[in-house]
């Protein structure tokens, strides 16, 4: 297993594990059945696989890519199609792609993931990915809401909880990441909102979102709302806290 970081602390880690660290992330896709890359934004992605001499280029023929990044659909889309155009087989597989591409990225997939689920042709991998964590956005943004009223009318939070655990109101996030402390043992709430998944990445993801929305010409109003609120969350310089923590903006709690 080979491997490239622009981490020092990234690249010692995998050192550590066994890993061959080499010069670049083209380096690493020379010679390997197998690429796995994980990036922050489509500019990224499409830099490290299609600029000259990246990882398209250099890798052998047929071999099998599998982007990690959560990105733009518009450039898994393109990355795939160039992937594809130079002879290899590419799926866009954010940690959450034709269908020979997916068929061949699932045992690997199954190593690092607890379920795979092949959501059609290629940026379907993103669609799928911006789609559910707007609705976890915009669920988290409710939750905030219901707790933070709940209280001010003299509710006990937990009373809330436990009547809303096994009512209408019972969500995932809400059974998960309960944005209020002390209520749910494992929520970034019970460790002053330390991540779990950062404010910074619900909006980056959010932002995802609209930017898909405007492309299909398709009407979010709640995830347009949701993308603001985290928007002036991560200004007030909170983007580092667990998503959840915008709980404390729709309180008024400093």
């Amino acid at each position: 297993v080979k491997g490239f970081d622009l981490s020092a602390a990234a690249i010692e880690a995998a050192e550590k594990a066994g890993v061959a660290i080499v010069n670049s992330a083209a380096d690493a896709a020379v010679g390997v059945e197998v690429i796995f890359s994980m990036l922050p934004a489509g500019p990224h992605v499409r830099a490290v696989y299609m600029d000259e001499g990246g990882v398209i280029e250099r890798a052998d023929p047929g071999t099998l890519m599998i982007d990690s990044s959560t990105i733009d659909v518009e450039s898994a889309r393109a990355v795939i199609a160039a992937a594809e155009a130079a002879g290899h087989q590419m799926v866009d597989a954010p940690v959450s792609g034709g269908v020979a591409g997916a068929a061949a990225a699932q045992p690997y997939l199954s190593i690092v993931g607890g379920k795979v689920v092949h959501a059609g042709g290629a940026g379907n991998g993103q669609v799928a990915k911006v789609c559910n964590n707007m609705i976890l956005g915009i669920t988290m943004v409710g939750i905030s809401e219901a707790f933070a009223l709940g209280e001010k009318l003299g509710l006990d939070p937990q009373k809330l909880f436990d009547i809303s655990a096994t009512a209408s109101g019972s969500c995932w996030a809400m059974l998960n990441h309960n944005p209020v402390p002390g209520i749910v043992e494992t929520s970034a709430a019970n460790r002053d909102y330390q991540p779990g998944f950062a404010a910074n990445m619900m909006l980056k993801d959010l932002k995802l979102s609209q930017e898909a929305a405007n492309v299909a010409g398709a009407a979010t109003p709640l995830g347009a709302q949701a993308a603001a609120l985290y928007t002036i969350f991560a200004g007030q310089g909170q983007g580092d806290l667990d998503y959840s923590a915008i709980y404390k903006m729709i309180k008024g709690a400093k």
